[in-house]
């Protein structure tokens, strides 16, 4: 998950962010955790398509997917397919 961590950072150009300092349940988007807004998690979709080639074929669960950190593993473990 660290390699996540960082991915999301460079992504959204966190740089005042270190990836140990966000915890792997932490909120992505309430005050309590990073505070991300929508135009954020427009760019968490750019880096599923662009890092692990995956695509949110339902919008409707793109709360659940990126909750946090965790969450994001989870979904990309469980969709993620071999690349030749």
């Amino acid at each position: 998950m660290a390699d996540l961590k960082a991915q999301i950072i460079e992504q959204l150009n966190l740089q005042e962010v270190a990836p140990e300092s966000i915890g792997n349940d932490q909120s992505l988007f309430s005050k309590e955790g990073l505070g991300l807004d929508s135009i954020d998690a427009l760019e968490l979709i750019v880096l599923l398509q662009q890092h692990y080639n995956l695509r949110i074929a339902n919008p409707e669960q793109g709360p659940q997917i990126f909750q946090s950190v965790r969450t994001m593993a989870t979904y990309i473990t469980a969709n993620q397919t071999v690349q030749a």
